[in-house]
């Protein structure tokens, strides 16, 4: 396992980072969710992301357990809040009530004390900045939280969050949680060049794209049977856009410069992303221990330029690259 700084900070976290969304809790069940932590860890994988959220609060629960008995200065843990874990209009969002509230629910949920990096899931147009960088703040200075950062903000977003943290004395963002793929790319224009300039690393999520950079997803064939294509618990929603004939048969145009490599396809496109240097981790899941055994050895693996133009030649115009695309609900969900 290779080991990168988590932006500007002097925290060292796994490049290769280990997450749940989508799988404990719900895809997954928990002794085969246990394997899969257990074999991030025979891997050398120390930093493992959830998020209060996912599954209803079950996959914070999930990990926790997994964890448990390990040695937590060892462990980088990361979760987030935004996305509604209740019933009642202040059960979501970043208001001071809900972050205290959240936070504290992630710490039992997880059987730890404090979270090493505690992240803003989505951007929230209903609360003042200023009091979500507070209630961050006022975390960091109670040992809750030692590093705060968000997931699928904008730039300019991120750009003032930054200068009120600071015109105030905030700790500042050291960390940008965006979807980032060979197939997804909307973070290189904006995002990426402020993260560069401040200090802020990127923690990326869906490297293989739900799956369909593996080459699993074939042109004119059906899906295969258990794949994330067919997850009627949210899986299927993500995968839907890249399930074109165009685009398949683009990605199986992939397997030839992973084979050159000698690496699985999946293996190719992890590492894909960490060749952008402002990339500080590739977040890869797993529903069974095998899995997490390939994506790890994408550790540490450096492809040349040219063959990075041969990506480039075959997936042309089937990139997304508009910045746009990065969006947070206008009004809390």
């Amino acid at each position: 396992m290779e080991f990168r700084y988590l932006g500007r900070s002097g925290l060292k976290i796994s490049e290769i980072a280990y997450g749940n969304w989508l799988t404990h809790g719900s895809q997954v069940e928990e002794d085969a969710a246990r394997a899969c932590v257990r074999a991030a860890l025979d891997e050398g994988i120390t930093t493992f992301d959830t998020a209060d959220v996912y599954a209803g609060t079950r996959a914070e629960e999930v990990l926790g357990r997994a964890l448990k008995g390990q040695r937590r200065e060892g462990l980088e843990i990361f979760t987030k809040v935004y996305w509604p874990t209740g019933p009642g209009p202040n059960d979501r969002g970043l208001s001071r009530k809900h972050i205290m509230e959240s936070v504290n629910g992630s710490l039992r949920r997880l059987g730890t004390d404090y979270v090493d990096l505690y992240q803003a899931h989505r951007f929230d147009n209903e609360t003042p900045l200023e009091e979500t960088l507070r209630a961050f703040d006022d975390l960091v200075r109670q040992g809750k939280v030692l590093y705060v950062g968000v997931s699928e903000w904008r730039a300019e977003e991120i750009e003032r969050a930054l200068k009120i943290a600071d015109e105030m004395g905030f700790d500042r963002i050291v960390s940008s949680q965006p979807q980032y793929s060979m197939l997804w790319r909307v973070i290189e224009e904006e995002v990426v060049p402020l993260s560069e300039r401040e200090g802020i690393g990127q923690i990326v999520w869906s490297p293989i794209a739900q799956g369909v950079l593996t080459g699993k997803y074939k042109p004119g064939q059906p899906l295969p049977e258990g794949s994330r294509a067919t997850d009627d618990k949210g899986g299927a929603d993500m995968i839907r856009r890249y399930l074109n004939d165009d685009l398949l048969t683009r990605v199986q145009n992939l397997k030839p410069i992973a084979d050159d490599l000698g690496l699985s396809m999946a293996q190719l496109a992890i590492a894909w992303t960490l060749q952008n240097p402002n990339v500080s981790a590739a977040i890869v899941g797993a529903s069974r221990p095998e899995q997490v055994a390939d994506n790890v050895r994408a550790a540490g693996v450096k492809l040349d330029a040219d063959v990075l133009k041969r990506i480039d030649d075959v997936l042309g115009d089937a990139v997304i690259r508009d910045a746009a695309k990065t969006v947070s609900p206008r009004t809390r969900p």
